[in-house]
């Protein structure tokens, strides 16, 4: 059976969840159903929204938000704290490393082919540093638990993982609910979240850069799916939402163009991917990219977050090596565990995949948000045999892992508290230091028994508490 997070082992309501659980039986459940019914309202009404590429349907749609919380004590988040930033510092130092000498390959600990015949590995960003040496400026971790004491990582987003915009706005709502509370001081605070991205963002400003740095936002337009966070995070530092239209690069600055002429961007938090930022560096046909800003990259005008190139940390191949970069860069033994994980790249292990498939969880190695995956003990026998030949035609192009024993957390139903699958991503932030807010999104699979928490796929979302000592 899963660890049920808000009960103990004799079944008794844990201390950290009993606010929650007073909450509940006082208001009731249909009480609760009216609350989450305002703050879907609310969600709608400031334009909270979330598109998918390719569907039907609504395309301004509600991510479902739960109004009961996801809990952690301070003793727990001690723990996810420390090996945060530990693999916040290993993923970096292995982005700078492979980038330049590649020690980790030269020893033998990561074989060259998984980097360097990987399509996110840029051999235009060889033999250069980013300032600070800051790849990934914003890590998102996507962590699961599997015991009261037991928390393990799924994957590394150190490209622009997204969500975090829900984070806060979870926090806001509920922060209404329980004005009381909050108002005691229990739950540590996120809200300062902005100003901390934004002092981060500012410590990296190019060498080029000899004032208070010019930091802007950087969105491929209105009908990306996550826009309505790109303008939240803007607003929310006090800084310019810009589109490729609204910059140019001449005598080697890139430049904003505003109502009192052209101001020098110092600092680009970019939510466009590598291959549409430059067609001049990457690819030709894109109508997304800003001409020549690669090479003001490059020659320190600029700097671009996160780094061009990143995103070879996010492989799920890679992240089966993580363990062994934080043994090779940091000298430390892991803090959080990784999912045991079978390479197909591998004969032996792809075979065992192959046998074992139907028991199995596999995934594409480039792929995200839930899409070409497969759950073995929930898929037919048709479709485990259909992934079977897929993986049997590219074996380097699959992963698989165990199916997990999802911690479940309460998730208000119709008509009582249901135990749900969730995982965690918390946000850690790279300038000069690393900044941690104590929180970040737990994302729910609001099927019974379902371990896809995706919001793309159906999943939702509930805030996060980390308790005060």
């Amino acid at each position: 059976m899963p660890f049920y997070e808000m009960l103990d082992s004799q079944n008794a309501v844990r201390d950290c969840y009993a606010e929650v659980q007073s909450w509940v039986e006082r208001t009731g459940i249909a009480g609760l159903n009216r609350r989450l019914e305002e703050a879907e309202a609310i969600f709608r009404r400031i334009g909270i929204t979330f598109a998918v590429y390719g569907e039907g349907g609504d395309p301004e749609r509600l991510i479902p938000f739960d109004l009961l919380p996801r809990i952690f004590t301070a003793r727990e988040w001690r723990v996810l704290d420390r090996g945060i930033r530990q693999r916040t510092r290993a993923l970096n130092a292995f982005l700078h490393d492979v980038y330049h000498r590649g020690e980790i390959i030269r020893a033998g600990i990561i074989p060259g082919e998984i980097i360097y015949g990987n399509s996110a590995y840029l051999p235009e960003m060889a033999g250069f540093s980013p300032p600070g040496k800051v790849y990934s400026h914003i890590v998102g971790i996507d962590i699961v638990r599997t015991g009261p004491d037991r928390f393990e990582v799924l994957e590394d987003n150190c490209r622009t993982p997204s969500g975090v915009s829900y984070m806060l706005e979870n926090r806001e709502i509920m922060t209404r609910m329980f004005p009381d509370l909050f108002g005691q001081g229990i739950v540590a605070p996120v809200d300062d979240y902005p100003a901390e991205l934004l002092k981060s963002l500012k410590e990296v400003a190019p060498p080029a850069c000899k004032t208070d740095p010019v930091v802007v936002v950087l969105t491929p337009g209105s009908l990306n799916s996550a826009y309505y966070e790109h303008s939240f995070l803007a607003d929310l530092m006090g800084v310019e939402l810009v589109e490729p239209m609204d910059l140019f690069v001449e005598d080697g600055r890139v430049w904003m163009k505003t109502t009192g002429g052209p101001t020098a961007v110092d600092v680009i938090y970019r939510r466009i991917d590598d291959e549409y930022l430059d067609p001049l560096a990457f690819n030709p046909a894109s109508l997304l990219g800003i001409p020549g800003i690669f090479n003001v990259y490059r020659n320190g005008g600029v700097t671009l977050c996160s780094a061009p190139g990143a995103g070879i940390a996010d492989d799920k191949a890679v992240y089966t090596y993580v363990p062994e970069m934080i043994r090779f860069y940091l000298g430390e033994q892991p803090v959080l565990s990784n999912i045991q994980t079978w390479q197909c790249a591998k004969p032996d292990e792809c075979a065992y995949v192959l046998e074992h498939l139907h028991e199995l969880v596999a995934k594409e190695v480039h792929g995200s948000g839930g899409y070409g995956m497969l759950i073995g003990p929930k898929s037919t026998r048709e479709e485990v045999a259909a992934y079977a030949d897929r993986i049997r035609a590219n074996p380097s192009e699959f992963i698989a892992q165990p199916t997990l024993d999802l911690s479940t957390v309460p998730t208000l139903g119709p008509a009582s508290v249901v135990e749900r699958h969730a995982d965690f991503r918390p946000y850690c932030l790279v300038g000069k230091q690393l900044r941690l807010v104590p929180g970040g999104l737990t994302r729910v699979a609001l099927t019974e028994g379902s371990l896809v928490v995706n919001s793309s796929q159906g999943g939702g979302v509930k805030d996060t508490w980390v308790l005060q000592d």
